[in-house]
C-alpha cells in the first residue's frame, strides 16, 4: 500500500541515508523494507541478530548481503560500550548489563542512544509491550515532555475532510487511559508532530461521547479538563484545539452546526487530528478504521522519546514498514 502521503514522505526522505537500526534483523518483511529504503538512499540499515540467519535470509530473498550493515551482538565490538552505558542507565553490574545488551532489542535501543544509529524501528516481532519498555529505559524522554505516545497516520479512501483526506489518530498504542495533563501533553505533541513532519496546521478534536455539554460523566469531564489544559499549552504555537466533541461534530461541518450553538470555532467540522480519551477508543478505531474503510495506517510512530522510533504492527507489511523508515528518517533530520 502507497498513498500519497507517505509517497511525498519517501520522497522528501530520499537521499537521507539515514542510519537506522532494526532489532528484528532477520525477519523478511524487515529486510524487503530495509532493501527498499537503501535503494531510495533513505536509509543505511543495520540488521541485527543472529548473522547466519540474517544472512541466510537476505540469500533466500535474492538479496546481496553486502548492502546491509549485519550485526551480531555477542560479536560486537560495541558490546562492552553499551554494556557500561547500560550498567549506569540500570544500576545493574557489568556482568548483567553486559548479558542483557547482547539482546538485540537492548543492543539496538544502547546504538540510538549512543549515537550509532539515527533512528530504530521494532515492534514486528516484539510485542508494543515490549519495544515500548525498553524504549523507555534505555532512550527515555524528550525534555519537557511528561509522557510518551504515538500516532497513526490514517489515509481514507474517498474521503474528502481532514488534511486531503489524511487523519492523524493518538493515541493508539502506549497510553491505555491518561490522566487529563497527560491527555493534554499527547494533544499538543502530536500537532507539533503534524507540523514538523507533515506541514499541517493542527485542528485537534478532544473526542468524547459528548459534545459542548450534551452528557455529564466522570469520563467527560476527563476530556474538558484535558482540553482546557491543552489549549493553555497550545497558546501562541498555532496549534487549534477545542472539544469535548464527539465525533461527528469534530469531522462532519453540517453535524457540528447542529450540535453547537453559536460560533463552532476553528476546530469542529474539520478536525484533522483525532485525540482519544483512552487506549481503548483509540486502538479500536484505527482498527476499524482500517478494516472497514480500506484505510492505510502507518505507525503507531512513536513521539515524546528523546531519538526517532516506531513501533510497528506484527501486521506490518515489507511496504507499511518502509514508509515507517521514511519517517523516522525525516524526524531523524529534524
Amino acid at each position: 500500500m502507497s498513498g500519497t502521503i507517505i509517497a511525498a514522505l519517501k520522497r522528501k526522505a530520499k537521499g537521507l541515508n539515514k542510519r537506522i537500526i532494526f532489532p528484528e534483523g532477520s525477519d523478511e518483511r524487515i529486510i524487503l523494507a530495509a532493501e527498499m529504503a537503501r535503494k531510495e538512499r533513505i536509509a543505511r540499515p543495520i540488521l541485527v541478530g543472529k548473522e547466519n540467519e540474517i544472512r541466510a535470509t537476505v540469500e533466500k530473498l535474492g538479496l546481496n548481503p553486502a548492502g546491509f550493515e549485519i550485526i551480531e551482538p555477542s560479536k560486537s565490538r560495541k558490546l562492552a560500550k553499551y554494556a557500561s552505558l547500560y550498567s549506569k542507565i540500570s544500576k545493574m553490574p557489568i556482568r548483567t548489563a553486559t548479558l542483557i545488551a547482547q539482546q538485540p532489542i537492548f543492543y539496538s535501543a544502547l546504538a540510538l542512544k549512543s549515537g550509532d544509529a539515527d533512528g530504530m524501528l521494532g515492534g514486528a516481532v516484539y510485542t508494543s509491550g515490549e519495544f515500548e519498555s525498553v524504549c523507555m529505559t534505555v532512550i527515555g524522554l524528550r525534555k519537557g515532555v511528561s509522557i510518551p505516545s504515538s500516532f497513526f497516520i490514517m489515509e481514507i479512501p474517498g474521503y474528502k475532510g481532514g488534511e486531503g483526506g489524511a487523519l492523524l489518530y493518538a493515541d493508539a498504542s502506549v497510553s491505555p487511559n491518561p490522566r487529563p495533563g497527560c491527555l493534554a501533553t499527547i494533544a499538543v505533541t502530536t500537532g507539533q508532530s503534524a507540523k514538523e513532519l507533515l506541514g499541517w496546521k493542527p485542528r485537534i478534536a478532544m473526542l468524547s461521547f459528548s459534545t459542548k455539554g450534551s452528557a455529564t460523566h466522570p469520563d467527560v469531564e476527563k476530556v474538558i479538563q484535558a482540553t482546557e489544559i491543552a489549549k493553555k499549552m497550545a497558546k501562541g504555537t498555532g496549534i487549534s484545539i477545542d472539544g469535548e466533541l464527539q465525533a461527528d461534530a469534530a469531522l462532519v461541518m453540517s453535524t457540528a452546526k447542529k450540535k453547537i450553538k453559536g460560533d463552532i470555532g476553528e476546530v469542529a467540522g474539520r478536525a484533522n487530528i483525532l485525540i482519544f480519551p483512552d487506549l481503548d477508543a483509540g486502538n479500536i478505531a484505527y482498527k476499524l478504521t482500517q478494516i472497514l474503510a480500506g484505510a492505510n495506517a502507518y505507525g503507531p510512530i512513536l513521539q515524546g522519546f528523546s531519538k526517532p522510533l516506531s513501533d510497528l504492527s506484527r501486521g506490518a507489511t515489507p511496504e507499511d514498514i518502509a514508509g515507517a523508515i521514511a519517517i523516522i528518517a525525516l524526524m531523524a533530520k529534524r
